[in-house]
Formats: C-alpha cells, sequence, structure tokens
C-alpha cells in the first residue's frame, strides 16, 4: 500500500513529535514512523523517568533530615520500598504518554508502528525521500511525502568490554529499570547523566563511586560550578576520582562484585563495585534507516545539516540527536519548530548553541546559559562577573538549602549578557529569566532593575545581575 502526505517523519521522539504538530498546526498531513513508543527516549528512557526517580530519592532523603525542619520521625518509621518507586516513575512516564497520544488525535496526524527506512527513486517518486515501513506483523507499506524529517535520536555509547550485561554493567537505559537497588556502584563518566545517578543514589542510600577521564566533573559548564557541584556530592558522601583512565581489559565480575583496573596520578588503583554505570556519552542512530539510498551525508557519526536543518537533498531534513548537535531535549523540540517553519517558507534559523539553556538535575541543581568564565576569555571578551550566594537570598534559608550561588558574565565593553551560571536550589526553574534576558538582549543593568518578589529563589540572579557592576544590595 502507497500512501501520500506533505510531511513524513522517521522517529516519534520529542523531535519528532514536535515537528509533527508543528506541520500539522498549518494544515499539513503528517505521518510520524515510531518503531518503538512515542514520546522516545525523553519520555521513556530518558529525562521523565530519571527525573521522576530523582524525586524520589529527594524525598527520601528530606525524609531522613526531617528533624533538621522540627519534625521528629521514630527511628526505623522510615523505608524505602523501591519497587513503589519505580510503579511511580512508570505511573508518570504512562500518564505523559497518554497525553502524547491524545495530541496526535487532536491535530490528526496519523502514527504508525514500525521500522522506517528511506528508500530511492521509484515509479511513485522522483526523488529519494520515501518510505518503506516494516510493520510489526511483517507487511510492508510505502510513505511518499513531499518533505521528510530523519529524528531518529540517540543510544547509549559503550565502551569495548563493558557493554551492558545482565547483573553487571548497566547504561542509563537498563539503570532505569533496576528491581532493585545495588549496595554499591561505580559509574564511569561525570558528564550530566553520570552527575545525576550520583546525586539520585546516594540519596537512595547506595555507596557511589564516580569517576571521570577529565580533570573535572562537567568539563563543559563553568569552572566554577563544577568545582562547587563536586564540593556538595563528596560532602553527601560520593567518591569522586578525576583525570581516570580505565584499563578496560583488567576488568572482572566474580561473587558478586565488579572490578576494575584505573591509571591515576597516583598509579594504578582497583575499584570495586556492586554493579556498573556506563555514561559516557551517547551515538546517533544513523544505521538501518536507508540513508545509503539517498545523498544525505554522515559525517563523524552523524548526518550533516545546515543552520535550517537540511541535509545535502533539500527534501529531507534531520533534527535532534541524530546531527550531533545539543544533546538536549528541548533543543531538539526547538530544532524540529525551525525545520517546519523553512518548509513552510519561513527563514528562522537555528540559535547559537550559546543560546541554548542547559539543565543538570543533580542535588543542587545546576542550569547555565551562554559562555562559560574560561569560554569568554578565550574568545577575547573583557568580561565583569558578578556572582551572589544563594546564603545571601532569604527563601534560601527557608528552604534549608542555601549552598551554592548565582554567577552573570557580561562584556565590559558592550555591557552584553554573556553568560549566566546556576547552582542551587531550582536553580533549572530559575534560569528562564536568564534565557529570556539574552533573547531581548537586555543589559545586567536591566535585569537588576525588574523587581523580583520576596522572598523568593528568583532574586539570587537579580541581585548577580546588579552584582555585575558592583550594586547588589544582598551581598
Amino acid at each position: 500500500m502507497t500512501i501520500q502526505c506533505d510531511l513524513a517523519i522517521i522517529g516519534g521522539g520529542i523531535a519528532g513529535y514536535t515537528a509533527a504538530i508543528k506541520a500539522a498546526q498549518a494544515g499539513k498531513k503528517v505521518i510520524v514512523v515510531e518503531r518503538e513508543k512515542l514520546g522516545g527516549t525523553c519520555l521513556h528512557k530518558g529525562c521523565i523517568p530519571s527525573k521522576a526517580l530523582l524525586r524520589s530519592a529527594e524525598v527520601y532523603a528530606t525524609m531522613r533530615k526531617a528533624d533538621t525542619y522540627g519534625i521528629h520521625v521514630a527511628e526505623g518509621a522510615i523505608s524505602l520500598d523501591f519497587p513503589k518507586v519505580q510503579r511511580r516513575k512508570e505511573n508518570t512516564v504512562e500518564g505523559l504518554y497518554k497525553g502524547l497520544q491524545y495530541l496526535m488525535r487532536k491535530h490528526n496526524i496519523t502514527v504508525m508502528q514500525g521500522s522506517g527506512r528511506v528508500i530511492g527513486p521509484s515509479i511513485f517518486s522522483p526523488k529519494s525521500g520515501s518510505v518503506a515501513v516494516e510493520l510489526p506483523d511483517g507487511e510492508m507499506e510505502t510513505i511518499v511525502p513531499t518533505n521528510l524529517i530523519i529524528a531518529t535520536g540517540s543510544r547509549p555509547r559503550s565502551l569495548p568490554g563493558l557493554e551492558p550485561k545482565q547483573g553487571e554493567i548497566m547504561s542509563s537505559d537498563e539503570a532505569l529499570t533496576m528491581d532493585e537497588l545495588p549496595e554499591s556502584i561505580l559509574i564511569v563518566g561525570g558528564g550530566v547523566i553520570g552527575v545525576e545517578w550520583a546525586s539520585m543514589l546516594i540519596d537512595f542510600g547506595v555507596e557511589v563511586t564516580l569517576i571521570e577521564a577529565a580533570s573535572r566533573l562537567l568539563p563543559g559548564e563553568d569552572a566554577e560550578a563544577s568545582a562547587e557541584l563536586a564540593k556538595q556530592l563528596r560532602r553527601r558522601g560520593v567518591r569522586i576520582l578525576t583525570g581516570i583512565q580505565l584499563k578496560l581489559d583488567t576488568y572482572t565480575y566474580n561473587d558478586g562484585q565488579a572490578s576494575i583496573t584505573a591509571d591515576t596520578a597516583d598509579g594504578p588503583v582497583i575499584l570495586n563495585a556492586e554493579r556498573l554505570l556506563v555514561s559516557v556519552g551517547r551515538q546517533a542512530n544513523v544505521e538501518e534507516i536507508g540513508l545509503e539510498n539517498t545523498d544525505v551525508r554522515v559525517e563523524k557519526g552523524v548526518i550533516r545539516v545546515n543552520g535550517y536543518f537540511q541535509t545535502n537533498e533539500p527534501h529531507i531534513y534531520a533534527i535532534g540527536d541524530v546531527n550531533g548537535g545539543l544533546q538536549l531535549a528541548h533543543a531538539a523540540a526547538h530544532e524540529g519548530i525551525v525545520a517546519v517553519d523553512h518548509m513552510l517558507g519561513g527563514k528562522e534559523q537555528a540559535p547559537d548553541h550559546s543560546r541554548v539553556p542547559r539543565a543538570i538535575y543533580s542535588k543542587p541543581e545546576l542550569a547555565s546559559i551562554g559562555l562559560t568564565e574560561d569560554e569568554a576569555r578565550k574568545q577575547g571578551h573583557d568580561i565583569k562577573v558578578g556572582k551572589v550566594p544563594f546564603q545571601a537570598i532569604g527563601k534560601a534559608h527557608v528552604l534549608g538549602e542555601t549552598d551554592g550561588f548565582a554567577k552573570v558574565i557580561a562584556d565590559a565593553k558592550t555591557n552584553d549578557v554573556l553568560g549566566v551560571h546556576l547552582i542551587g536550589p531550582h536553580a533549572t526553574d530559575l534560569l528562564s529569566e536568564a534565557s529570556l534576558a539574552m533573547l531581548l538582549n537586555a543589559t545586567p543593568w536591566e535585569v537588576g532593575q525588574v523587581i523580583h518578589p520576596h522572598p523568593t529563589l528568583s532574586e539570587v540572579l537579580g541581585e548577580a545581575m546588579l552584582a555585575v557592576h558592583g550594586n547588589s544590595l544582598a551581598f
């Protein structure tokens, strides 16, 4: 059977379904092909389930220190029901999944479950971009679209010899489905995923060792924020080792214990834990989707695109993790909007990566946008820095979470905001004001004139903006 449409999308994750809705709102006939579940990694294996687990860990940790807030809990009264934690996570995902299915119906978007593969020119279309879909029952369908979007996402990257193995080694995908918590875990990789899992598991009472090959955690983030996060994780009991090179051929698993040797500045050390979690980045899903039948170029494992997310074939676009950009759900969604806007004749291009906010949901949370202090200096900016600790903010004391700070980096000549970095309570929720300020090219002085309600955590950003010129009233 052959079906014609205005837009076909291979991949129903946040990039794909956002693009689908955008196109459907413009009156286009849209078909989304998804081999697993609509919602993709973010909904089913990433953003949502991991944050649901982080919330349970946060509540458990807070209950264990309830006495700090004047609430006495009888000894032994607090216990962790991890299967129930997992059920809550699954219910959260399922509720959002049903909501997403409703949106597809509302916008008359056809969702086909099956494996999509791009095919070359045929009797149905003189150009490549048609999609052959293998349905679950083995039947085949062919979609002939005017435009095609590839939004096949990414998967966890593994290390040779440390591929996922039942009961021993996990990627973040397997970690989300654990039946029970291990007593100890070694997390390989101190990036966003590794840091979030370390924060979660230490709150659940797991003994955590976190290792990173670079000289510090989160090497892409501001050095001061990275150092503050490492300090607070260590204070909570996480063992952090940086500058580590694993000797992969030394890995063994005996009597319920994983063991591996690592080279450090002080010589080789043997690392032991009940389980390993490997979080060393993700790789694009470019295989087995028929790209060899097109002129689409794959370079360094990702699809090459222009500023509108077009490939070498102008009617084929690639959005989200598959094009090697920022591996962030909100960035992928925005790429879908830009791509469809361009199909419809618009000229909006992808924003500079420095204008895309970044969020890390550890405890404390870390959120940032724009350049780090090191990046700003390397780019030749003469900078001014404003920094205010949460210790100076009344609401932080009310919450009992006064660690961390807000940091604003501005150009001393132009007064442009170059970067904003927050580490502390609800940092991810506070960042949007900085994102709006950068979109509107607001100066630190202008943002500092905004009247922030008191007492709120939002005051920390206003004070940090004022601090750029030495005018903070709180610090």
